[in-house]
């Protein structure tokens, strides 16, 4: 996993529903390296702190090998990597083979992957229909938020070093298909319902689909 973009969005308004609005998801790469804090990626904007930034959701990341698929569905779009609102575009990023709570040393940075990316309006209003939420969640690869453990900056070339993974695990495809698939895998669901790499109220929403 190799960092090939580094992404800052800038408040970006919109009127939705008759009312002005204002995102961060419109990112853009930059030339310089990026400062990965606890809470969020320093000068990028996250406009809506109650859904975004903070501890479990301070950084996401999104795979370089999926833009073809999303290009095609998509060709008048205007494609630049930050697309789907990533801080960081990496290549061989497979979601099948990274897991919750991987921890990865970055550049100068310590991560843990985290939460799951719960696509909104704001991301259908940049692709231009809603209709992309269903099909982003149908495509079932939807990247990872990631903690920050060690605060530091971040470049284009760094690759992430794994340092750290848990016997039982749930990998960051299944656990998006855990999200929302009605048919629940049992032993993956116990998984990440007991693992701190995630909030305790998602954890808490993941426990009541645990059947007895």
């Amino acid at each position: 996993m190799k960092i090939i973009s580094t992404n800052i969005g800038k408040p970006t308004e919109f009127i939705w529903n008759g009312k002005k609005e204002t995102t961060g998801i419109f990112k853009t790469p930059t030339t310089e390296p990026i400062y990965l804090t606890k809470n969020d990626v320093l000068k990028d904007e996250v406009s809506n702190r109650l859904n975004h930034g903070g501890y479990y959701k301070a950084c996401y990341i999104f795979s370089a090998d999926h833009y073809p698929y999303w290009k095609e569905l998509y060709p008048n779009l205007d494609w630049t990597w930050g697309m789907f609102g990533e801080n960081l575009t990496l290549t061989n990023f497979n979601e099948k083979e990274v897991y919750l709570g991987d921890v990865f040393k970055v550049g100068e940075a310590i991560v843990q992957v985290s939460q799951y990316r719960e696509p909104c309006y704001k991301f259908g209003y940049k692709f231009g229909t809603q209709n992309v939420l269903k099909q982003f969640i149908q495509y079932g690869f939807g990247g990872t938020y990631l903690s920050i453990l060690k605060e530091g900056f971040v470049k284009v070339n760094d690759e992430f070093e794994l340092i750290e993974r848990s016997e039982k695990r749930v990998s960051v495809y299944d656990l998006f298909k855990l999200v929302f698939d009605k048919d629940k895998n049992q032993e993956l669901l116990k998984i990440a319902a007991e693992s701190t790499a995630i909030p305790a109220k998602k954890r808490m929403m993941l426990s009541k689909f645990l059947k007895e």
